[in-house]
This record gives C-alpha cells, sequence and structure tokens, in this order.
C-alpha cells in the first residue's frame, strides 16, 4: 500500500475508491479504526465516515461518483430564457428575428442569445444547449411562399376526407398520381472522394430526356405510362383512357393543378367517362402532399446507380425497368404513403 501513502485529496478517483473498499474490509476482519486509519494513512474521521456509508448503503456507496457540475446545474441562461430562445429558432427564421439568413446556424443562435440577453457565447456553447435541448442539425423541408396554409388545411380536414368517404361509399379506388422527366445529364446522391478535391463523374455531352405519368395506392397497386413527347393534355387523356382500362370500378385520382390536368381537352374526356373517373386537384403549391412525389425522387436516385443511358431509348428502357420493378414490390409502393406529410392519407 506505499503508493497510497500520501494526501488522499491527490490520489485517483480509481485509488480513492480501492483504499475506501480495502478499509472497510478490514474493519468488518475486526481491526480498529484507529489501526485502519494509520495503516492507509487517513483520519479516523475518514474511516468512521466510509463506516457509516458502508453501513447505510452498502458496497455502492464508496464507490466514485462522477465529478463536476450535475446536468443543467449552474447553466448561464436561465430555465426560461433556455425555453425562450429554443421556441423562438423552432418557430422562426433568422431574417424574421432581424438577423440575416434563413437557416439557424450555432453562430446565428448565439447572436439571438446576445440581442435578447447581452450575453456571449462561443459557438461550442451554444451547441452544449442545442444538445440539452433536443435539438439536432437537419436538411429543411422545403415549401413554396405562395402555398396557402388555410387550403392546406382545408384539404387535410374537409376536402380528403370526403373524397376518401365517397370512395368507399362507391367502393371505388382512390390513386395519387404526378409526372417526371427524367434527364441524361442528372447526377444525383453522393460518392465517396479524396478530401478537397471533388469526385467527377463522366457523362456523355448528347443530352435527351423522357418523362413518365405514374399513379399509385395505399394497397400497394401502381401504374405508369412512359412517353418521349412534352406532357400535355393529350398524354394525359392518354393515360387516363389507359388507366380506367385496368379496373372494374370508379377511380378517384388525385393529382396536383398543372395545366394539363385542368385544360378544356381533359375536362371533356372526362365528362364522357365520369362513371369511370374523376379527378381531384391537391391545394396549389403543395407537392409534398403527393406521396407519387416520393416516387419521382425514388426514380431519380435509382436510375443513375443501375445503368448510365447512352440515348433516349436506353432511358426509356431503364425508366420502365424501374417501374416494373416497383410493381412487383407492393410493400415499397405501400412505403411512400409512409412519409411524414402524407400519412394524413392512412389517417381513418
Amino acid at each position: 500500500m506505499s503508493d497510497l501513502v500520501g494526501d488522499a485529496r491527490a490520489w485517483s478517483p480509481d485509488a480513492q475508491e480501492a483504499v475506501r473498499l480495502l478499509a472497510v474490509s478490514a474493519l468488518v476482519e475486526g481491526r480498529d479504526r484507529a489501526e485502519v486509519a494509520a495503516l492507509f494513512k487517513v483520519s479516523v474521521r475518514a474511516v468512521d465516515n466510509w463506516w457509516t456509508r458502508w453501513q447505510t448503503g452498502g458496497r455502492d456507496a464508496l464507490l466514485s461518483r462522477p465529478r463536476g457540475r450535475r446536468t443543467g446545474e449552474h447553466q448561464v441562461l436561465s430555465e426560461a430564457e433556455q425555453a425562450a430562445v429554443r421556441q423562438a429558432v423552432l418557430d422562426h427564421t433568422p431574417s424574421g428575428l432581424g438577423l440575416s439568413g434563413q437557416l439557424w446556424t450555432r453562430a446565428l443562435i448565439g447572436e439571438l442569445i446576445f440581442k435578447l440577453y447581452r450575453i456571449r457565447f462561443t459557438e461550442p456553447g451554444v451547441g452544449k444547449y442545442l444538445k440539452r435541448w433536443g435539438l439536432t442539425f437537419q436538411r429543411p423541408d422545403k415549401r413554396a411562399l405562395e402555398q396557402d396554409a388555410e387550403a392546406v388545411r382545408v384539404w387535410h380536414e374537409e376536402t380528403w376526407p370526403a373524397i376518401r368517404a365517397r370512395a368507399k361509399a362507391e367502393r371505388g379506388e382512390v390513386l395519387f398520381a404526378d409526372q417526371v422527366g427524367v434527364r441524361s445529364d442528372q447526377v444525383t446522391g453522393r460518392t465517396w472522394g479524396e478530401q478537397g478535391r471533388t469526385p467527377v463523374v463522366r457523362r456523355t455531352g448528347n443530352r435527351f430526356s423522357v418523362n413518365a405519368m405514374s399513379a399509385i395506392s395505399t394497397k400497394g397497386r401502381m401504374h405508369f405510362m412512359v412517353f418521349t413527347e412534352s406532357f400535355d393534355a393529350k398524354v394525359m387523356c392518354r393515360f387516363l383512357d389507359r388507366l380506367v382500362g385496368h379496373f372494374d370500378r370508379k377511380v378517384h385520382l388525385v393529382v396536383d393543378r398543372h395545366p394539363a390536368h385542368r385544360s378544356k381537352t381533359v375536362r371533356t374526356w372526362l365528362a364522357d367517362d365520369e362513371d369511370q373517373i374523376e379527378l381531384h386537384f391537391l391545394p396549389s403549391y403543395s407537392p409534398e402532399l403527393n406521396p407519387d412525389e416520393l416516387v419521382n425522387a425514388d426514380l431519380k436516385r435509382s436510375l443513375p446507380h443501375t445503368h448510365r443511358a447512352r440515348n433516349q431509348a436506353e432511358l426509356a428502357t431503364e425508366t420502365r425497368r424501374f417501374f416494373h420493378r416497383r410493381q412487383r414490390q407492393p410493400h415499397i409502393v405501400r412505403g411512400y404513403f409512409g412519409g411524414p406529410h402524407v400519412r394524413y392519407i392512412l389517417n381513418e
């Protein structure tokens, strides 16, 4: 025990813990408290304290505890001040509070704290508060400035429930549809590379594109059409004609407000087939409400990883291959309805 002799306050926590346990073991064996104190070069008062702790709390009472302040102890900002800053970050953009930019950074949150309470924080200091508040650095969703919040509310609370109820009463089928364009020069996703040197993706200088229209249901059904011409009313009518051919009951098709969807040509076509299909329009500037947007994103992520098309025909083939693959994977199609902004479709 010679290595433990000296001022106990200078010992490591592990060494202090070992001495406490050995000292109590000696007392249990019947040694005198003064003898134990002399053996371990500590005061009799310390030995008495360890014995009391052991009697009341057992071995755990003699173990070393982490040093330092408890979480939240002696915070520079009070709990009320912290709650105010946290809510400001969640409810507002920096520019909305007289700062610069649309996205919060640790530096901007530090500026906000100084503006409110005249207290300066380093970025790591702000980061500790953010961690304590349960906030993480995330990529934000984008919303069009033109989006009408009231129209979105009406869709959620009135329009969509009415569509669902009608389809159920008619024993019809509800699908969500959207169109997408795929370009040959499109590069999505990330790849590994040497730090400081941006990776290079070789692609053909011959630019071409194809378009597609797809429709999905909560049952995992998917219908699609790939085409090379521009999307217009005639293409929309062709897709509708193909779609109704797959059903022996009425189809309720939810789409965005693209001009082709609301064109006179499409309205005339629908009038002649009103017993077979009906269109319903999402609120303007609200693509996040359409689960078929997730199909489009899935398509654009998948194509570069499968094959780099050298011409339009190959790109069309790869696009069809993607849709055929998803048609055989109804669990993935149903998964598109699990996104945070489209989960409302599944809620009764």
